[in-house]
């Protein structure tokens, strides 16, 4: 490679699952490579592709940095395919999203809640609780992807179980709903049911935020968004520096950039909640919820719930299926 090839290569770096069409990733690599020089590819794989290539990798890594979500980033933990980097603006994240050593943190989260496509209620009020969609009032309205393999579904789960007084060791409030909503002909899709909630076909989907904002938006469909009223979760998505990542010092001022008051104004604009609360402009803000309303979503041990997420879903098939 002449000096010239070296020079350009130095200004690389590779990210994995960085999707273009995703969280609008592909706004935030444009303004990387205005900011930084850096030039990132856009890369579509999804958390447990990105994880199996760096597993496959680790003898000789291609990736720098990786995105993915969180108990996905906790898995790159324990496989000890990232290594400790703790970004500009560290202290700015709060401390359940983040490791203490910086192996992951997060960049933006979502929340989960009702995604209601108002017309399609036909003069019914929007719900506004948990307990409220068991009402018979809403029968064949509610749909939720199948908690026992898509993991927002399982992220339902957690949300109303612990809404409801359950914890990662007892998910008996969950089963109990899910028992009581199957008499209220629930709808559950085994992936993504955007479109259904567009077309009406899908009257109220337990999802999260951003794809409700999106759609009211972008769309332009008649979509509220409700935080329940006995509470929810919010799930960050997270970035990690790869193991003796190839161009280490390139990685991390990517990290320091999706941290910073531009790189979190551009999620905020794809309306995913950027970690960092003080980088969202007044004009984003307008478009979330108020504050008031996400003071009911918390966040839990996302380790643990990893970890319990198997047997939760042979749980849930025995019982609630």
């Amino acid at each position: 490679m002449g000096l010239m090839g070296a020079a350009a290569h130095a200004q690389n770096a590779v990210c994995y699952n960085c999707p273009p069409e995703w969280a609008d990733w592909g706004t935030q690599l444009k303004a990387i490579k205005e900011k930084t020089g850096i030039q990132v590819p856009g890369d579509n794989k999804n958390s447990g592709q990105a994880l199996a290539s760096m597993a496959a990798e680790r003898a000789n890594p291609v990736a720098d940095v990786v995105y993915l979500g969180v108990t996905f980033g906790i898995q790159a933990v324990k496989d000890n395919l990232v290594q400790p980097y703790k970004p500009a603006h560290w202290n700015d994240i709060p401390a359940g999203m983040k490791d203490p050593d910086g192996k992951w943190f997060a960049i933006h989260s979502g929340t989960l809640g009702f995604m209601v496509n108002v017309d399609a209620l036909q003069g019914k009020p929007v719900p506004q609780s948990w307990n409220d969609l068991l009402k018979p009032e809403y029968r064949g309205m509610v749909g939720y992807l199948d908690p026992a393999s898509a993991f927002v579904g399982y992220v339902g789960a957690v949300a109303l179980n612990q809404a409801l007084g359950g914890t990662l060791d007892d998910f008996g409030p969950a089963m109990e709903w899910f028992k009581k909503m199957r008499a209220n002909a629930p709808i559950v899709p085994k992936q993504t049911a955007y479109a259904r909630v567009l077309s009406g076909e899908i009257p109220i989907l337990i999802d999260y935020d951003f794809n409700a904002y999106r759609a009211k938006y972008k769309d332009g469909a008649n979509v509220q968004f409700v935080i329940p009223k006995e509470g929810t979760i919010a799930v960050p998505y997270v970035m990690s520096l790869v193991a003796n990542a190839p161009h280490a010092d390139n990685g991390r001022k990517v990290l320091d950039f999706t941290l910073s008051d531009e790189g979190q104004a551009i999620w905020a604009n794809a309306f995913l909640r950027p970690v960092r609360a003080s980088a969202v402009s007044p004009e984003a803000q307008k478009k979330f919820l108020p504050a008031s309303e996400y003071a009911r979503a918390g966040t839990v041990d996302y380790a643990k719930m990893a970890a319990v997420q198997r047997a939760f879903s042979e749980r849930y098939s025995r019982e609630a299926n």
